[in-house]
């Protein structure tokens, strides 16, 4: 009995000098509190309302992380806001705009080969070292074709570039060099954040930028970034774009007047978090699912009024939870699974409890079309509306499709039927 007193007594003993040790090495070595630089004004850290005021704070903090507050104001955006890892950039709301500057555009006129870190063009003038640009030509325009680096120097009619070209490009095929480039972009960073802002993309001013490498905000080779509260209106090319990424959550968005679409993730991009946004007016997809967006969640979002497909997925996008979304209004489908071979469709996804509305109003589309062989598919509890008939049928499963699950749905009257097959 003497001896489990004892060995109580060390125990507290032990505990006591423990808690001082910790409580004198708080004292000496206290925590050090979270950097912060505030951007915008007189009264702020940096007093510029530009691209390279924010660049200067993000680049200060590139060691050592924190937060970058934007000030209320006009930002004007000349080259894209690089984000680095465990940086947030917070604005003040709507009141915090960053809007793209003017585009530029002109042609080159020597071919531009692979590998090459200079371009002869046109016309030099508007370019600046620091911009980032994009080359194109014909045969080579869009996604993983298009080159984009920053300028590094000019002289007379050449233009410098960081890094070599991807492809060879042609200056007889309009071979094109422009400044059309995200405004915010975080390339292999991660824990970073950006919310609370605006960003105007100028789109009456601007050239249109490919959507794999560009966009509002672009997020590539990246892991656990949350874009939150971010408005993202009028930028030509696409709203959010986040390709070869992991653990990208977008949430409490608006993205409209895109020129192409609202939301693309893609290239290998698993684990997206995609809640409570509103995306509308865009002039492609509401969301455009690309490929291998797996084990993701898809809750609680508005897409409405979009040029083609309020939401479309497809290539080995699987494991995905859509539910409680309200897509209306798009002018084709409301949903569209686009067609894939069996083994790269997009299988075990479930939808429940959206509400899919009067699509189709460019002449008839379909509430929800199935044009994948897409195993275990549910559909559940999901209520398909049709007051202005334009959609022709509320499911209709094409010959390339298999027949979903379906679960307590409620349909309006629809054309076709509820359930149609080709």
């Amino acid at each position: 009995m003497k001896k489990s007193i004892l060995l109580v007594a060390l125990s507290f003993s032990f505990c006591l000098f423990a808690q001082e040790i910790q409580t004198a090495e708080a004292l000496v070595s206290p925590r050090k509190a979270e950097q912060k630089i505030i951007v915008g004004g007189a009264d702020a850290d940096i007093s510029g309302f530009n691209s390279q005021a924010i660049q200067f704070a993000i680049d200060a903090m590139q060691t050592s992380g924190g937060t970058v507050i934007l000030n209320p104001g006009n930002y004007e955006i000349n080259a894209p806001i690089r984000l680095k890892s465990n940086i947030k950039l917070v604005g003040s709301g709507n009141t915090t705009i960053l809007k793209k500057g003017e585009g530029i555009q002109t042609k080159f006129i020597v071919d531009a080969d692979y590998g090459e870190l200079k371009l002869a063009v046109e016309n030099a003038d508007g370019f600046e070292v620091g911009m980032k640009i994009q080359v194109t030509d014909d045969s080579n325009n869009g996604c993983w074709n298009v080159s984009t680096a920053y300028v590094t120097d000019i002289e007379d009619n050449i233009i410098y570039i960081d890094k070599g070209l991807i492809r060879n490009y042609c200056s007889y095929l309009n071979g094109l060099i422009s400044n059309a480039s995200s405004v915010i972009e975080v390339i292999d960073a991660e824990n970073s954040l950006i919310s609370n802002l605006v960003i105007d993309g100028n789109r009456e001013k601007n050239f249109f930028a490919d959507g794999c490498n560009c966009a509002g905000v672009l997020i590539q080779k990246s892991k656990r970034i949350t874009v939150d509260h971010v408005t993202v209106k009028d930028f030509n090319g696409e709203g959010i774009s986040w390709q070869i990424t992991e653990n990208v959550t977008v949430s409490n968005c608006e993205i409209s007047g895109s020129g192409n679409t609202g939301l693309h993730p893609g290239t290998g991009s698993p684990f997206s978090v995609i809640e409570n946004n509103k995306v509308h007016h865009n002039d492609r997809d509401g969301l455009f699912i690309c490929w291998r967006v797996y084990q993701s969640r898809v809750i609680g979002n508005e897409f409405n009024h979009n040029g083609r497909f309020g939401l479309c997925s497809g290539y080995k996008d699987t494991d995905v939870i859509f539910k409680n979304n309200y897509i209306h209004d798009n002018r084709s489908d409301g949903v569209n699974l686009r067609e894939e071979r069996e083994n790269n469709a997009p299988h075990r996804n479930t939808f429940i409890g959206n509400i899919i509305e009067n699509n189709g109003t460019d002449g008839g589309g379909f509430g929800f079309s199935i044009q994948s062989p897409a195993r275990d598919l549910v559909l559940k509890e999901n209520l398909f509306k049709n007051s202005s008939n334009t959609q022709k049928a509320a499911i209709y499963v094409y010959s390339t499709g298999l027949m979903p699950t379906l679960e307590h749905n409620r349909f309006d009257p629809h054309a076709l039927g509820e359930l149609v097959f080709e």
